[in-house]
């Protein structure tokens, strides 16, 4: 009869290195690459991104999982959403009812 073979003698496939992610980033409005730094306060539930050149910040609420890239594209998400629904703006008040009616 032959020997069982033994765990140790199967080798575990070696982990793949995750890659590194960013923690410095390009500005959505100055456009001067890596100026917006992110920082995250778990203790607090805080990220923010700001940048250093233009002084421009965003934050949001943050968890346990968030990293810097997930608050910078969010800002960028928010910044695309504020770029595509712009604040409509009249050109003069509307007339008043009874002014329409006396004409």
């Amino acid at each position: 009869m032959g020997k069982r073979k033994s765990r140790s003698a199967k080798s575990a496939a070696p982990k793949k290195k995750l890659p590194k992610l960013d923690k410095v980033f390009t500005c959505p409005f100055c456009s001067h690459p890596g100026s917006v730094e992110c920082r995250i306060e778990p203790e607090l539930e805080i990220a923010e991104a700001s940048c250093g050149i233009c002084e421009e910040s965003y934050s949001t609420t943050a968890h346990s999982l968030t990293e810097p890239i997930d608050v910078y594209a969010e800002w960028i998400d928010e910044c695309e959403l504020a770029n595509e629904n712009p604040p409509r703006r009249l050109l003069r008040p509307p007339a008043a009812p009874e002014l329409r009616q006396r004409r």
